[in-house]
């Protein structure tokens, strides 16, 4: 099977799941693709001055550089994130789970972590508090706080708003959203897969309208009106561990609608090709790895279940701290 022909060759998008389209991918690349190594903790970019933080190219226009579109790199301690100064919000957010950076450090507590601003943006791109307040919209974490419970900075920096996006509550966000997140998590710590590599990000899809025109909308949120609420949200999931033949490299790819979603649909129902996924947010993943992939449902379970009905915390620190593999029974 094709590195790139992950999913149904047509899946449907829109309003719902349901059936409003499909879209045809009519090719696939086979391009190599290697996984550039990042971890958690990286400080590669950190100190690079501003505009190669921005990824400026040079233009040669009088009287001025670059007009953009500038997507700020924001390297964290727990994930990296590139973000959208004209939806303020991510254009997608890169995570490298281990049990390591799973542990969870002594006196880390997401009660001490409060969402605020990003000061690394300038003022007139930044999201805002004021936008989420009263607005009917979750302040949804693309790399969510659970993930970074090394240090207390790590699960800090989650709650900046250059991680958020607005996302329906509950339904989604408190429920099948939080299920997908946990699900990522258990690929470590249930399913021992050595290295987890995550995109999440938003999409915007369009929706066949009754005059038989194709239309992308969305709503924006705060006053005046500043951030876009998405109408859908992906993850890109390449779930890496050591089997007989040397490294298994599973891959899946997830497009959700942002509404209430049945705890009981499966998650096959929102798996999708990665050209057809890349095709749809104008993005590119693992563009250079050259090991052949197996679709994730196959390579595991695809089974959302609710994180305390499938481990303790009592549990899951002892799945962080033992050597060898144990069977958890949940």
């Amino acid at each position: 099977m094709s590195k790139r022909m992950l999913g149904k060759l047509s899946f449907l998008v829109g309003g719902t799941f349901g059936g409003t389209f499909g879209v045809f991918i009519g090719y696939y690349l086979n391009k190599p693709r290697e996984v550039k190594e990042w971890s958690p903790g990286s400080s590669y970019m950190i100190n690079l001055p501003s505009k190669e933080k921005q990824w400026l190219p040079q233009v040669l226009a009088p009287f001025g550089g670059y007009p953009g579109p500038v997507h700020d790199a924001l390297p964290r301690k727990a994930y990296y994130s590139s973000f959208n100064r004209r939806l303020h919000h991510p254009n997608w957010v890169f995570e490298h789970l281990t049990k390591d950076s799973l542990k969870i450090g002594e006196g880390v507590d997401r009660k001490f972590s409060k969402f605020r601003e990003d000061s690394d943006i300038p003022e007139m791109f930044n999201a805002k508090l004021t936008d989420y307040i009263r607005s009917g919209y979750d302040r949804g974490h693309m790399a969510p706080a659970a993930d970074a419970k090394n240090t207390q900075e790590s699960l800090d920096e989650t709650f900046y708003l250059t991680n958020i996006a607005p996302q329906v509550g509950n339904g989604f966000n408190r429920d099948y959203w939080a299920f997908l997140e946990e699900f990522c998590r258990k690929l470590v710590l249930k399913e021992h897969f050595k290295d987890v590599y995550i995109f999440t990000g938003p999409a915007y899809l369009p929706k066949k309208e009754e005059d038989g025109k194709w239309y992308v909308k969305y709503q924006l949120i705060g006053e005046p009106p500043n951030v876009a609420v998405p109408t859908h949200f992906f993850k890109v999931i390449l779930a890496v561990k050591e089997n007989d033949s040397g490294k298994l490299h599973a891959l899946g790819c997830f497009l959700l609608p942002n509404q209430p979603i049945p705890h009981n649909d499966p998650l096959e129902n929102y798996a999708v090709p990665l050209n057809a996924l890349e095709r749809t947010t104008g993005l590119r993943f693992f563009e250079n790895l050259k090991e052949e992939t197996v679709p994730l449902c196959e390579a595991t379970k695809c089974e959302l279940i609710p994180p305390h009905k499938w481990i303790s915390s009592d549990e899951r620190e002892k799945l962080l701290t033992d050597q060898e593999p144990k069977k958890l029974i949940s």
